[in-house]
């Protein structure tokens, strides 16, 4: 379970990277033909998620945490796909823009709590 929660952290942790990367040059106005990249990466960062709150829920995690990420992992992609319709025209749309990035944030914070908290129920890995 150590292995797969490590390569789902990493995943997270790589789909984070791309995701605000191509995020700052949708911002900018550059690169807008990579939105539908950027989507499928979110969802790739989503599943990941959900794997880290399986295996948290199999390691015996505190079950508030592990239903936080998966209804985060819902939270994501429906704010993500409709972010376009809601408080449209600026500066109100700019809300919706840092709304999603810390939705996304908050993900991939979720991510990492849920990977510490395997780490301390594997055995033999106490402290690390």
């Amino acid at each position: 379970m150590k292995t797969t929660a490590t390569v789902a952290l990493m995943l997270v942790r790589l789909c984070g990277l791309v995701l605000v990367t191509l995020g700052i040059l949708f911002w900018t106005g550059n690169a807008l033909t990579l939105i539908p990249v950027h989507m499928l990466v979110g969802l790739v960062l989503v599943l990941a998620l959900w794997t880290l709150a399986g295996l948290a829920a199999a390691a015996g995690v505190r079950p508030p945490q592990v239903a936080a990420a998966f209804v985060w992992g819902l939270v994501v992609p429906v704010l993500g796909l409709t972010q376009d319709s809601i408080l449209t025209g600026d500066p109100q749309h700019h809300l919706v823009r840092v709304l999603h990035l810390v939705v996304g944030l908050g993900a991939i914070g979720m991510a990492e709590g849920l990977g510490a908290a395997i780490r301390r129920r594997e055995p033999g890995t106490a402290g690390a």
